[in-house]
């Protein structure tokens, strides 16, 4: 901008000519004030939304304003297309995908990239451009706020917490705890078969399998091997009662 009693101001300031090494710094300076390193930036949108797809691109905004010769604000426009960080291994994958209003860091390569960004291959540069805010990538997680869905490592230990649904797929899901293994829930569904190793108990205290403080419901049927006992009475093939006759004990009917 301009001020009604100097005009324009630029860069320069009252000494940068006074010494042919002062003009050489101006000079230097005003170079690399073109090449373009790190900055955060905003998102201001982004193709992709936590889908199963390959890696997307963002929109940022730069959150660190220009200034003119007279210190008045100039910001930067929108820097479009950039690809995002995702941590992958070939087909191995974490999918956080960036949202928009986060804030992280872009990167600038010292090459035009934009052959590369299309055909994710080797490829020649596009155009002659250096350290271009063109050539950006993004890289999340920087001053952002108290996140509700997450994965927490401490010192209690590990943490997966998510307001709405945790889910586990896999042709083979394999539980190990060495001490216990705890499931806090006013309800728990199975669908197929169920299998219990080791000796069940209804009663709390007792050892095994304890199921205790509700009732349960199972549906469908059941096939128990091995010893059951109810309030220390046996109730499988190894307990007796009396003959429909009345006289004597007898197993139970085949």
């Amino acid at each position: 901008m301009s001020n009604e009693q100097f005009g324009f101001r630029g860069p320069a300031s009252a000494t940068s000519g006074g010494a042919d090494y002062n003009a050489q710094m101006f000079v230097i300076g005003q170079v690399l004030a073109g090449v373009s390193t790190a900055k955060l930036v905003q998102i201001v949108s982004v193709t992709n939304a936590g889908d199963l797809s390959p890696v997307g691109f963002v929109d940022v905004q730069p959150l660190v304003n220009q200034l003119d010769g007279y210190d008045n604000a100039v910001e930067h426009g929108v820097v479009h297309n950039l690809p995002y960080f995702r941590l992958q291994g070939g087909t191995d994958a974490v999918i956080l995908d960036p949202k928009q209003g986060d804030v992280g860091v872009a990167i600038f390569c010292d090459r035009d990239i934009s052959a590369v960004k299309s055909s994710r291959a080797q490829a020649n540069p596009g155009s002659k451009r250096r350290f271009d805010m063109a050539d950006g990538l993004y890289i999340g997680g920087f001053l952002n706020g108290t996140p509700q869905q997450y994965v927490r490592f401490s010192s209690a230990g590990i943490a997966v917490v998510s307001p709405t649904k945790v889910t586990l797929q896999a042709p083979l899901v394999e539980v190990d705890a060495s001490t216990s293994f705890t499931v806090n829930s006013p309800q728990s569904g199975f669908s197929g078969t169920v299998i219990v190793q080791g000796l069940l108990s209804w009663l709390a205290g007792m050892t095994g399998s304890v199921v205790s403080g509700v009732a349960s419901l199972i549906t469908g049927a059941v096939q128990f091997v091995g010893t059951i006992t109810s309030n220390g009475h046996a109730i499988d093939s190894t307990h007796q009662h009396t003959n429909s006759g009345g006289s004597g004990l007898g197993g139970p009917p085949q």
